[in-house]
């Protein structure tokens, strides 16, 4: 018999707590191991035991999770499945982003981080929102057009992303904010992927391809690239920009990264571990598991803390602060084992290409304004920060 887990009585995803993500999650982790909340849900906060729980998705399911609503707007694949159904869908999302489609895609996005860097450039010491002018800007050109989104509507994606997000948190009141005029975003998404309205040889209608080939079903296809849409989006977006506000706060780690462009893929892995754009990722525990000597039930539905274990002292040292020297191996940012981000690849193309852009041609970053948070629960970031950039 394990120590009963502590009642933790903070709403984490309260209005407040979300403006202040970052502490209150670091708060509960040192509270303890796991906690539970008041509605019910276990929360597991610290490294060893949020690895424990990705790695060993026999135990951590992935069928169901806290305030899981299997008939909400979210695309149920993937996120909410597990071996062996699990298995060929992901097949199919790695040959799809295999690393030849991803070679083909890489002059186009190049390119378009040529075009955004030359447009920043004509405002050189004008504040700048990193978000909106840099790399919102860039994921939601190069992303469609990779996708091959062929109609109008772009401006549904920020809604979209921001109304899956508040799917994987609590019915509060940051949820109901997110729903608002939710039937024409639907609508786009309705329209936008399906078939007819892809451009040929985009990420959309090579996923079609496979299902005429019967890899996966038609309807599979079309939440997949519906996932792609959501997922590949605002969590790269976010990260880019705490990238960009660590290049500012951290200026001797940004000119390691200007001295060697190789740098950019650690300087995008720190910044998931130093800021994470994912708060936890939800599980359905099948057994009792002990976790720092508490027991959780089984059928117990939980959240793997992400942002709290990616800055435990415990694994890391100095975790607050944001260094090009760290070993980013055990950084659970992408998730581990079956489970581990299937679109990493693709947010590490658009990292690259905008990240190493800007550093080629920035010289420095000065933060000219206190960010303003993304307000949903789960999804972590800044919706605006303020900069300045300089080419000398």
């Amino acid at each position: 018999m394990g120590l009963s887990i502590p009642n933790y009585e903070i709403d984490l995803f309260s209005r407040e707590s979300v403006r202040n993500a970052r502490a209150v999650d670091d708060a509960v982790r040192e509270f303890a191991p796991v906690v539970r909340l008041a509605d019910g849900t276990v929360m597991i906060t610290r490294h060893a035991d949020v690895t424990a729980g990705l790695q060993d998705w026999h135990t951590f399911s992935s069928k169901s999770r806290p305030w899981h609503d299997p008939k909400s707007l979210r695309p149920e694949i993937l996120l909410t499945d597990d071996p062996p159904r699990h298995t060929h869908v992901r097949q199919a999302m790695t040959a799809v982003l295999s690393a030849p489609v991803l070679a083909k895609l890489r002059p186009a996005f190049e390119r378009d981080a040529a075009a955004l860097i030359d447009g920043l450039l004509s405002h050189q010491g004008q504040t700048l929102d990193a978000v909106r002018d840099i790399t919102q800007r860039f994921v939601y050109k190069a992303l469609p057009d990779a996708i091959g989104l062929g109609i109008p509507g772009r401006e549904h994606m920020y809604a979209f992303s921001h109304m899956v997000w508040a799917t994987m948190g609590p019915e509060n009141e940051l949820f109901r904010e997110a729903m608002v005029n939710l039937e024409p975003v639907l609508e786009w998404l309705e329209q936008c992927c399906d078939r007819d309205n892809l451009s040929a040889g985009g990420i959309g209608m090579s996923l079609y391809g496979l299902a005429d080939d019967q890899v996966i079903t038609q309807a599979e296809a079309k939440l997949l690239l519906q996932t792609v849409l959501a997922a590949g989006a605002d969590t790269t977006i976010l990260t880019m920009a705490n990238a960009i506000r660590a290049f500012a706060l951290y200026p001797k780690e940004y000119q390691k990264l200007r001295a060697d462009p190789n740098l950019v893929r650690i300087a995008f892995d720190e910044s998931l571990r130093w800021d994470s754009p994912s708060r936890m990722a939800g599980r359905i525990t099948t057994r009792e598991v002990d976790i720092g000597g508490y027991a959780v039930p089984a059928g117990q539905r939980v959240g793997l803390m992400f942002a709290a274990a990616n800055r435990d002292p415990r694994a890391w040292s100095d975790p607050d602060q944001y260094d090009l020297g760290r070993d980013l191996k055990k950084q659970v940012g992408w998730g581990y084992g079956v489970h581990a981000c299937v679109g990493r690849v693709l947010a590490q193309l658009e990292a690259s290409t905008l990240l190493t852009e800007l550093a080629r041609r920035v010289a420095r970053i000065e933060i000219a304004g206190d960010p303003e948070p993304w307000m949903t629960t789960i999804g972590h970031g800044p919706a605006k920060l303020p900069v300045r950039l300089y080419v000398d």
